[in-house]
């Protein structure tokens, strides 16, 4: 089992920037590929990007690409997504996830997933 729980989030203006943190506890942080989803109301939930159990792989949506960064510090337990020129359009529930496999978009692929947190940009 992996327990996973966000931070960071809150309200910000358009163009600010805002650093996510996961922090997992429980079974080898280290075997995990994690991944950042979102999900805004009414909609579905979304990938944003995702890292490689070494860090050295990455890959992330259209929308977020060459804003947001995301990263891990395995000896930290944590994972972070560093979102930088946010837009109205991020507004959303942001959930950071566990995986075995690497590169996957699809949420029925994560085994682990946090709470979330806010993450709000008023237009």
């Amino acid at each position: 089992q992996v327990q996973l729980v966000e931070s960071g989030g809150g309200l910000v203006q358009a163009g600010d920037s805002l650093r996510l943190s996961c922090a997992a506890s429980g079974r080898t942080f280290s075997n995990y590929n994690m991944a950042w989803f979102r999900q805004a109301p009414g909609y579905e939930r979304e990938f944003v990007a995702v890292i490689s159990v070494n860090g050295r792989n990455t890959y992330y949506a259209d929308s977020v690409k060459g804003r947001f960064t995301i990263s891990r510090e395995n000896a930290k337990n944590t994972v972070y997504l560093q979102m930088n020129s946010l837009k109205p359009e991020d507004t959303a529930v942001y959930r950071c996830a566990a995986a075995r496999s690497y590169g996957s978009r699809y949420p029925d692929e994560y085994v682990y997933w946090g709470q979330g947190t806010q993450v709000t940009v008023p237009s």
